[in-house]
């Protein structure tokens, strides 16, 4: 949407010492007085983390206006395609197709294609589970998703390789996440899924609470040994 009302992607600016980021996006809305219209709906973010109008920009930043993430026509709300070409990285608050994403992905060369979904079961450890609502922290989420997705394909012999997240509110026996690979061979292809969702679930920031008839939690995992704490 914010494209289009500019007419591009992204831009370069010079701005003066110790401007703010909502100097910034003034700066924008004086050009196109309908991002000035939207202000109330816009985020802002620095270097790919949320941000607020009154901090100071530095040299080099990266500044993004962000629209709501919501009510999207498309079947993501956030999404890396072809980098590596051919790949997919994406959230989403639709179904997983899985099926759908299979084919995308295979090349003619491919002799196998790997699909592992991760869904909703009835219990945890014995005590009935109604739903599950998934969070996350979305532009962080899809950088590293796609990250891990380029980490395979460099790492193992494989082709292409699909990583989708669902959102939101999910029931018993819905995908909650698909972590697809294609290869010339199974054993590559088993491997690199096999590793793409355990580093999805021990680095990006996706979180889930469990809802149950007598009560709700959220759900505790822990981080990589790589990810610093504070």
């Amino acid at each position: 949407m914010l494209k289009d009302i500019a007419g591009r992607a992204e831009d370069r600016l010079e701005v003066a010492e110790n401007a703010t980021l909502g100097a910034v996006f003034d700066h924008y809305a004086g050009i196109h007085p309908a991002l000035s219209n939207m202000s109330g709906s816009i985020a802002l973010a620095r270097n790919r983390a949320f941000a607020e109008r009154t901090e100071r920009a530095a040299d080099g930043d990266e500044i993004a206006f962000l629209p709501p993430v919501s009510g999207g026509s498309g079947p993501w709300t956030h999404a890396v395609i072809d980098a590596p070409p051919g790949c997919l990285f994406a959230l989403t608050r639709a179904p997983i197709d899985s099926g759908a994403l299979s084919r995308g992905i295979l090349r003619g060369e491919d002799g196998a294609v790997i699909a592992f979904q991760g869904v909703v079961r009835n219990n945890t450890k014995g005590r009935p589970t109604e739903f599950i609502d998934y969070e996350c922290y979305e532009p962080m989420a899809i950088r590293v998703l796609a990250e891990i997705g380029e980490a395979l394909t460099r790492e193992y012999a494989i082709g292409r390789v699909a990583l989708v997240h669902r959102l939101g509110r999910m029931y018993v026996g819905e995908t909650s996440v698909a972590v697809i690979v294609s290869a010339p061979h199974r054993r590559p292809a088993f491997e690199a899924a096999l590793e793409g969702i355990n580093r999805l679930k021990r680095l990006v920031p996706i979180w889930k609470k469990e809802h149950f008839s007598d009560g709700e939690v959220w759900v505790e995992g822990e981080w990589d040994s790589s990810v610093a704490r504070g």
